[in-house]
């Protein structure tokens, strides 16, 4: 029997995923929205949208929602303090949701929800020191140390997408301030930009006849025509997956992890990815942590947010 079911909803930049899962952590229904809310209140009926939609799906047979959204949560209130993507500043998601569905809700930063399930289920399974980035519109991050999730005195801890790997680099996209961030190198949007640069230079290309005919030059389309064989298109994923490198380089210096876990849209890129980052890593990270350290794909790729934040509803669920 599947038993109890809850609904795990992930709330990204450009995207929404929500699905009803079991005890099982098997997902029976799926809802997915692309496009982002102008205002808090579009924001918040995107939610409410996917949620009634999964909801009814089941029949009604759901008992608690749980969140991951990219923004600095206070878990006590359940508020969105701040996001970088979203107009979510000073918003009680918790509050908000729970008012109009009925139902109790927990809501967490996405990459905490993220890191619960690839902890619990995934590629971090076992893990007591862990890192994990989603490569999406921005980087989510998550941290455990010492068998612990890391939020830090705010709710502001593993911003990991805004160290700094140039110091002089670009601006980082969103609300932001810095310069340089991994994020303005290493993202499903940082790939499209690049993508859409390489089109313009070279027309001649896979990215240049695809903008030619009218096609919108996404890092999905970069990653597509990478698998495809196209040598720009993968020239332009190992450069990112060498800026990523550089960027987990820190983090293994900084936190000796067990296992660093790769997810997000971005990580379909797999191994064209990954293999650049772990090469750097291998060279500039202190040699220490750097001879145990595993660099790996998120099991749940980019479902690994909605699947957290299920578990953390079905956490909530047993403790009622």
């Amino acid at each position: 029997m599947a038993g109890r079911r809850v609904i795990g909803v992930d709330l990204g930049g450009t995207k929404l995923l929500a699905g009803v899962v079991d005890e099982e952590h098997e997902v029976h229904h799926r809802a997915f929205r692309l496009g982002r809310g102008g205002s808090a209140k579009e924001v918040v009926d995107h939610l409410i949208e996917v949620i009634d939609e999964v909801r009814e799906a089941a029949g009604g047979d759901v008992e608690v929602v749980g969140l991951g959204i990219p923004a600095l949560v206070d878990q006590q209130r359940g508020v969105a303090q701040a996001s970088n993507h979203l107009p979510l500043v000073d918003v009680p998601v918790r509050d908000l949701v729970a008012e109009r569905t009925g139902l109790p809700v927990v809501v967490d930063n996405d990459g905490n929800m993220a890191m619960l399930a690839e902890w619990w289920w995934g590629s971090a399974r076992g893990a007591t020191d862990a890192v994990l980035l989603t490569l999406g519109t921005g980087i989510g991050g998550g941290l455990l140390v010492n068998g612990q999730l890391v939020r830090g005195a705010v709710g502001a801890a593993a911003e990991l997408g805004h160290i700094v790997i140039d110091a002089d680099g670009p601006p980082c996209p969103g609300a932001c301030p810095g310069r340089g961030c991994l994020e303005a190198f290493v993202s499903g949007t940082a790939l499209g930009r690049e993508g859409l640069r390489v089109a313009h230079d070279a027309p001649d290309s896979a990215l240049g006849r695809a903008l030619s005919a009218g096609t919108g030059i996404t890092g999905a389309l970069v990653t597509e025509l990478a698998h495809d064989g196209d040598p720009p298109s993968r020239a332009l994923i190992e450069e990112m997956g060498r800026s990523l490198g550089v960027g987990l380089t820190s983090l293994v210096n900084l936190f000796d992890p067990e296992v660093i876990v790769i997810g997000g849209g971005a990580i379909a890129a797999g191994d064209f990815l990954l293999d650049p980052a772990r090469e750097v890593v291998a060279r500039r990270a202190l040699p220490v942590p750097r001879s145990r350290v595993r660099i790996v794909a998120a099991r749940f790729g980019a479902e690994s947010g909605m699947l957290g934040s299920a578990a953390a509803a079905l956490a909530a669920l047993a403790d009622a």
